[in-house]
């Protein structure tokens, strides 16, 4: 386990989740991560921070009863402001659907969506720095953009300073074998693009997956469906170690991984 700090720009620093069932959510991940919980802004309605061995992992809060919203983890990208990243953001054909706005003393955030619809966050951090800790069971490992294909990487290489990298290149001087880019922040991989072409879930639509590193995916998995989740895609190999794409009760999907890291 090791402790994170201040992110560079345009690097994912937090992911949270917006629930119909605030009370159940958290039951559900303290089961499955461990996780225990501790008050957090209310700027949104109420709002839960989970922890681990008292540092910040991931923020779960309720939806409003009249907002039928999809129930879907957004990760945040961290920016040094936030006003100037939704002008990008704009400008760049995406939407700014909230904010930005003050979250108390913690920061300052808005919430957006780039041109396929795809929903995340904008941090600029100021008491809260995101994400505290991870390579720890139940800590977020990765965030991967799911879309037909990857060409979507081009508004965050315009908005975030984002560089792209084919993650399988061609070898003979054809195509790439396969639609994934790595998206990296000073020469460093920050996330992903995946284009999945037909694949792409159509009650989904472009999508953030978080993913969440496990000791077991095998047991994991287990464990979400005795918790009344459900298994999307069962565990197998995958590009960061064994994974399965899982979903919480109120169907919140993303990606359980044992890393190949020691």
């Amino acid at each position: 386990m090791t402790e994170a700090t201040r992110r560079a720009p345009g690097t994912p620093c937090w992911v949270s989740l917006m629930v119909h069932g605030l009370d159940a959510t958290q039951e559900f991940y303290a089961s499955l991560f461990g996780w225990e919980f501790a008050p957090g802004p209310q700027q949104l309605g109420p709002y839960v921070r989970a922890l681990l061995d008292g540092k910040e992992v991931a923020g779960i809060g309720r939806l409003p009863a009249d907002r039928h919203l999809p129930v879907a983890w957004t990760p945040y990208l961290a920016t040094d402001d936030a006003d100037a990243t939704a002008e990008a953001i704009r400008s760049a054909c995406g939407t700014v659907g909230v904010g930005p706005l003050v979250a108390g003393d913690e920061g300052r955030m808005a919430i957006a969506s780039d041109p396929l619809g795809a929903v995340f966050g904008v941090w600029q951090a100021a008491a809260h720095t995101g994400t505290a800790v991870h390579g720890a069971h139940g800590t977020p490992v990765w965030n991967e953009l799911v879309a037909r294909d990857s060409s979507v990487s081009k508004f965050y290489q315009v908005v975030f300073g984002h560089e792209a990298q084919a993650l399988v290149p061609a070898t003979d001087g054809g195509p790439a074998r396969e639609d994934r880019l790595t998206l990296l922040v000073a020469g460093r991989p920050v996330a992903s693009v995946h284009g999945v072409g037909q694949a792409l879930p159509r009650d989904r639509g472009p999508h953030w997956m978080t993913y969440f590193e496990v000791e077991d995916t095998d047991a994991a998995a287990q464990r979400v469906v005795e918790l009344g989740g459900q298994v999307i895609r069962p565990p197998g190999p995958g590009a960061a170690g064994r994974e399965a794409v899982v979903a919480d009760p109120e169907g919140a999907v993303f990606t359980i991984v044992r890393t190949d890291r020691d």
